[in-house]
């Protein structure tokens, strides 16, 4: 891609590849992070919600086959977002079941996306 910055990764270390480095399957997890987050911080700021931090761990439930071919069973995204103290929590937590609809990663894979988000007040 012209122009970005170079994204240096390796095989899986299950298939010899660096542990150090992402492996596609890293990637895959945080694109469907970074569009969960891009989407829910566009609605929180329209909702009125302050965002001060949002920071997830997304997991991957896989599952490989005796020929090696693998694929993901489900996904789970565990934001821990840090709202300004008041905010309405229920909003905040709702939110997340509007972004599958739209976000065009989510909307591309064949597996399960589920959300675990946690809030904390700043």
């Amino acid at each position: 891609m012209s122009g970005k910055a170079v994204v240096h990764c390796s095989n899986d270390p299950l298939l010899g590849g660096d542990p150090t480095k992402m492996n596609p399957e890293d990637l895959l997890l945080s694109s469907l992070s970074a569009c969960h987050m891009l989407w829910y911080l566009h609605y929180a700021a329209n909702a009125g919600l302050i965002v001060s931090s949002y920071r997830d761990s997304p997991i991957g439930v896989g599952e490989v086959e005796k020929s090696g071919a693998g694929r993901f069973l489900s996904a789970t995204l565990r934001p821990e977002i840090a709202l300004n103290a008041g905010a309405d929590l229920d909003l905040a937590h709702d939110l997340h079941h509007r972004i599958h609809a739209v976000c065009f990663i989510a909307r591309s894979v064949n597996f399960p996306i589920s959300y675990a988000p946690t809030f904390r007040a700043t």
